[in-house]
């Protein structure tokens, strides 16, 4: 009689918990919801957060390193961590395509989870999941906002080198190369300039400006909605030719603290890269609009910025059987 007691129990527990995962997954749209490790590694958030507060206590433009990361990752042939991926004989790695090469960091960070998380849980949180916690954590450790990530993403087992060349927007973009690229994800114009307000935190190499500093539009002549204060004190940092990757703060008032400077800067004609300026200037009135308000109100920015990471972190998963649980995030089972 106990023995029937104790089957019927458990086939009751396995019923709700399966409702609750089948909700779940409804909620959430799909094969991604917060609490897919709840069960296999329960400990995941607690292990990622705990590896990322020594790191970024450390090296605090490590926070912006990551976000980078999971940005990177997701434009190319969605968030499926490809971009970790260390080339072989039978592709090329991410890490070698123009944008990401000599600028992209943070794997050693990721290599650290991942070690921590396969001792406590092995073969279980995906190496795409621990980019898109490390995102979020290191945006709330920077003093940004919190957000329920959805997880249950797993590996792709290939790297697309040309698609990393072509579909991460270049720091030269126009508004209209800008609009284009983020539609091509399933991201609106409100995502584009939320998602943008990323670079209120890190740097950026020389290189990735020098255009608007001396020749930008083909007249060796300077941006001429650059700020003439700000634009002398860039020119010290980098000069005509050589130091290309000497760095200057996109947002030099608070370069490690997540707020919502990064868009006045924009107001004042202190942008740094000429994709962050013409969320202003390029004469798209969404787009300015937007500025305006996330510089008057960081509430309004952190609920857009939060929506906006959720969704980008939605572009075509590989859930499912679907690609793979990676052991080692650089290279494939």
């Amino acid at each position: 009689m106990a023995s029937l007691k104790l089957v019927f129990t458990l086939a009751i527990m396995m019923s709700f918990l399966s409702s609750a995962m089948s909700q779940a997954l409804s909620s959430w749209g799909g094969g991604l919801f917060p609490e897919f490790y709840q069960l296999s590694c329960p400990q995941a958030n607690e292990i990622v957060m705990s590896v990322l507060e020594e790191a970024i206590a450390k090296d605090p433009r490590m926070a912006a390193s990551l976000l980078r990361l999971h940005f990177h990752d997701c434009f190319v042939q969605g968030c499926d961590a490809s971009i970790l991926l260390d080339k072989t004989s039978a592709f090329k790695s991410e890490k070698d395509a123009g944008p990401n090469k000599n600028s992209i960091r943070g794997f050693e960070v990721i290599d650290q989870i991942k070690a921590r998380l396969e001792q406590v849980c092995p073969h279980t949180v995906s190496c795409a999941d621990i980019l898109a916690l490390a995102a979020r954590d290191s945006t709330v450790l920077s003093g940004g906002p919190h957000w329920e990530v959805p997880l249950g993403r797993r590996d792709s087992k290939i790297a697309n080198l040309k698609k990393a060349n072509t579909n991460i927007p270049a720091p030269n973009s126009t508004i209209q190369n800008l609009i284009t690229l983020f539609a091509r994800q399933g991201l609106s114009e409100e995502d584009l300039v939320a998602l943008s307000g990323a670079h209120t935190i890190g740097m950026a190499r020389c290189v990735s400006f020098r255009q608007r500093l001396y020749n930008q539009n083909g007249d060796n002549l300077p941006d001429a909605t650059l700020e003439k204060t700000y634009y002398t004190g860039l020119k010290t940092a980098c000069p005509r030719r050589g130091r290309d990757n000497n760095i200057s703060p996109l947002d030099f008032t608070s370069p490690v603290r997540f707020d919502n400077t990064y868009f006045k800067l924009l107001l004042w004609g202190k942008g740094l890269l000429n994709s962050d300026q013409v969320l202003l200037t390029g004469k798209v009135k969404k787009t300015k609009e937007l500025v305006k308000s996330y510089a008057e109100n960081e509430a309004l920015f952190f609920h857009h910025f939060a929506k906006s990471m959720v969704k980008m972190g939605n572009i075509t998963p590989l859930t499912g059987l679907k690609g793979d649980i990676r052991k080692n995030c650089r290279r494939l089972n």
